[in-house]
């Protein structure tokens, strides 16, 4: 493995290390699954095939991210919508959608009178 891989690899490594730390099934859980996968890996010689690997490394990260946006919005939403809005704004939703719903299929019958 050239120079500039090896950093690449170990900068991953402590990337998905310090996005592990508020995994939601524990960051031990979390550090077992990312040491497992990359000692598995270790003895790849193929450049193509570790760039294959750190890629996927980075597509994981971003993964990570993204579930870590999603939890963080959720809580927000919870936090400034009462669970009486809440439900109030999915009946609205739910009505409008059966109103459209409804009023498709009554265009479509009208052909048959």
């Amino acid at each position: 493995m050239s120079t500039p891989t090896r950093y690449r690899v170990i900068a991953l490594y402590k990337q998905l290390i310090y996005l592990g730390r508020e995994y939601p099934a524990g960051a031990d859980y979390f550090h077992k699954k990312l040491k497992g996968a990359f000692m598995k890996n270790k003895d790849l010689t193929d450049p193509a095939e570790i760039q294959k690997r750190i890629d996927l490394g980075d597509y994981v990260c971003k993964e990570i991210e993204a579930m870590y946006h999603i939890n963080k919005y959720r809580a927000m939403k919870k936090r400034y919508y009462e669970d009486a809005e809440v439900e109030n704004i999915q009946a609205k939703l739910e009505n409008a959608n059966w109103a459209q719903g409804s009023g498709s299929s009554a265009t479509q019958s009208s052909p048959r009178q």
